[in-house]
């Protein structure tokens, strides 16, 4: 069986996942790309506990698949990230309750706090309605990423991508985690927003965020 490991870590951040909180059942899901051409992505309906490394699924960006296991029904997100976003090795979509929340509401979370810049710019934006697995998702997600690596889809849930499956899984928890303080603030008053120069400030340094020498 090719790609052994990459199929090992895909589990193992699935189960990450559930234990952090930010997804239930076997909704969501995650994939991470092997070359230019292809990726590997969970499979559709099974849960992440039962999930063996058979069933992981190998895709093409054109939506072609290998095995008798169908792929998420929402490949066609992580297959359009791949396509567009270089950077992007690991994608992760998920239902949490706060970043879900928000989501009904069809609110982006705008600058209240500076960590909104650990997506790359200083604001979540949240995509239109669509459908599940639909063309007009995908189209309405990569408009709502604009040049940030997160975004909420309404009345669903949330997307993001990131440069390995660790890192990923560390932007969907910490998403998940500014979504539920903007609600807190929101409860008990306006939060004030940062400028766009603060911001920027705070954009300039999460570009080397993390990085040691």
């Amino acid at each position: 069986m090719p790609y052994t490991k990459q199929r090992q870590k895909l589990i193992k951040t699935c189960l990450a996942m559930s234990s952090s909180g930010i997804n239930q059942g076997t909704s969501g899901n995650i994939s991470c790309r092997l070359d230019e051409e292809h990726f590997l992505i969970t499979p559709s309906g099974i849960a992440y506990e039962d999930m063996t490394p058979d069933q992981i699924v190998t895709m093409a960006l054109n939506g072609e698949y290998e095995g008798r296991w169908k792929p998420s029904s929402e490949w066609r997100m992580h297959a359009d990230i791949y396509k567009v976003k270089e950077d992007a090795n690991a994608v992760l979509h998920a239902h949490p309750a706060h970043a879900t929340a928000l989501s009904c509401l069809r609110q982006d979370v705008p600058a209240f706090h500076y960590m909104i810049g650990i997506t790359g710019t200083n604001i979540i934006k949240c995509a239109p309605y669509a459908l599940f697995g639909t063309k007009e998702l995908s189209k309405g997600m990569m408009q709502a990423f604009g040049q940030g690596n997160t975004c909420l889809l309404s009345n669903h849930g949330m997307t993001c991508f990131s440069s390995n499956l660790d890192n990923v899984l560390k932007l969907a928890i910490e998403v998940e985690n500014l979504c539920r303080q903007y609600i807190l603030a929101r409860s008990i008053g306006t939060p004030a927003l940062l400028s766009k120069e603060e911001m920027n400030a705070a954009l300039a340094l999460f570009k080397d965020y993390g990085r040691q020498e």
